[in-house]
């Protein structure tokens, strides 16, 4: 008899099903081009999706709107796919996961600059726009959980020996990607009349592969095995990437701009610890009842709980509101929301920079002004939390609610970074 908690949704085997004919559809279009067979399908694919992104490294060609919709929709169905494989595997669903995954978001965008940059050579360059720096991305979070999982499920002895295994396997996908990476830059494209100083790579690479070291034995968010190797790989790639940018700021001082780092990262880290501390007494006073706000009990349904009178869901309700601030979950991706914004209307309205973005620029365009978009950006981050605040999660659901917070970061902390890391060093 199957485990109800392993169990799909209908909507879950349909995103799955959905997701391996897009990936089917891809496969078929680029095979056969390979085989020089002309059809509509190859030339639609290489049109609207793949073109744009083997051009974007030397021509900037943007986005369209055939595949801005389909990447939000294949977002979408990626992370419903994603939750009822990782409930199957047994993975964490605890507001742990979000922080595990954090510096990824930082990964990606670090990793576009340099590509912004023209710092990598043009073997690496199509992979580090969207969406294949999406897909990079996860790439290395699926090597580094697996590494996790697979070394918790062996027949290791004590929770230290495994600690020690999964550190070990972090230094490793650590220094894989120095490898790859470093092999890549192309110091001869930075121009500079003092030359390319490189001391901050080697800070960097040699502090990336400390990581490991530094926290060993050193207990984590209370994270699981599998967490543990996931962050420490994103947090090692992280300051590997960062490398290059600083090598590139000290040889082109000239070119950086501090201030933007300020105002487009302090202001939204202000809001997200202003969040978490008005809500810590509503979340600490649920937990003391062993509740979570917007999860609800193993077994119980949203129409159960809607027809439930009891004390219990009253003082849920009466706190749930207050106590979604102080998850991570929710703050943020509220947070994410102003950072974008807040990016988006310095480098359009201080620096000269350009929305390509078909929507956003709409609204900008609406507006009249950047900053209109930077006070949409701050509403939408006030119905997140609404969202978060209403919605209730059934028990299996929870991997959903962290990949709907994971995608929200995606498609608003992360871009914003991007750019505030292109104002910083004026590219």
């Amino acid at each position: 008899m199957s485990n109800p908690l392993e169990e799909m949704y209908d909507y879950e085997e349909w995103a799955t099903k959905a997701l391996l004919l897009v990936a089917g559809l891809v496969f078929s279009g680029v095979a056969l081009n390979f085989l020089s067979v002309e059809n509509p399908l190859t030339d639609f694919l290489y049109e609207y999706y793949l073109n744009p992104v083997l051009n974007e490294s030397s021509n900037d060609a943007g986005y369209n709107l055939a595949n801005t919709m389909t990447y939000a929709i294949v977002l979408a169905l990626f992370a419903v796919a994603l939750a009822a494989w990782l409930r199957h595997l047994g993975i964490d669903h605890s507001d742990a996961m979000i922080l595990a995954l954090l510096p990824y978001v930082f990964w990606a965008a670090l990793g576009e600059v340099v590509e912004d940059a023209s710092m990598f050579d043009s073997s690496l360059e199509p992979y580090f726009v969207s969406p294949g720096i999406h897909f990079q991305t996860a790439a290395w979070v699926v090597i580094a959980g697996a590494f996790g999982y697979l070394i918790s499920h062996s027949d290791s002895k004590s929770e230290e020996d495994m600690i020690s295994k999964v550190d070990s396997a972090a230094t490793i996908l650590i220094l894989a990607q120095i490898v790859i990476y470093y092999t890549s830059i192309d110091a001869g494209s930075v121009t500079s009349s003092t030359g390319f100083d490189d001391t901050a790579m080697l800070v960097c690479f040699i502090t990336a592969l400390l990581v490991p070291a530094l926290i060993i034995n050193r207990p984590l968010f209370g994270f699981t095995l599998v967490q543990r190797c996931v962050f420490i790989v994103g947090l090692g790639g992280s300051i590997a990437l960062l490398g290059p940018l600083l090598s590139f700021g000290i040889s082109n001082p000239h070119q950086v701009t501090l201030w933007p780092l300020a105002v487009v990262i302090g202001a939204p880290a202000v809001l997200a610890y202003q969040m978490h501390q008005t809500g810590l007494s509503a979340a600490s006073e649920l937990a003391e009842h062993g509740f979570v706000a917007g999860i609800l009990p193993p077994g119980m349904t949203e129409e159960e709980y809607e027809n439930l009178e009891s004390s219990d869901k009253n003082l849920i309700e009466s706190l749930r509101k207050k106590a979604v601030l102080a998850s991570p979950v929710v703050s943020l991706a509220v947070a994410g929301q102003l950072l974008d914004g807040l990016a988006t209307g310095i480098g359009i309205e201080a620096f000269g920079y350009s929305e390509k973005h078909l929507f956003s620029a709409e609204i900008i365009e609406f507006f009249g002004n950047a900053y209109g978009f930077t006070v949409v950006k701050l509403a939408l981050g006030g119905l997140i939390w609404y969202f978060f605040a209403i919605a209730n999660f059934e028990h299996r659901q929870q991997h959903l609610r962290i990949l709907i917070a994971m995608a929200i970061l995606t498609v608003g902390m992360a871009p914003g970074l991007r750019d505030v890391g292109r104002l910083a060093i004026g590219v």
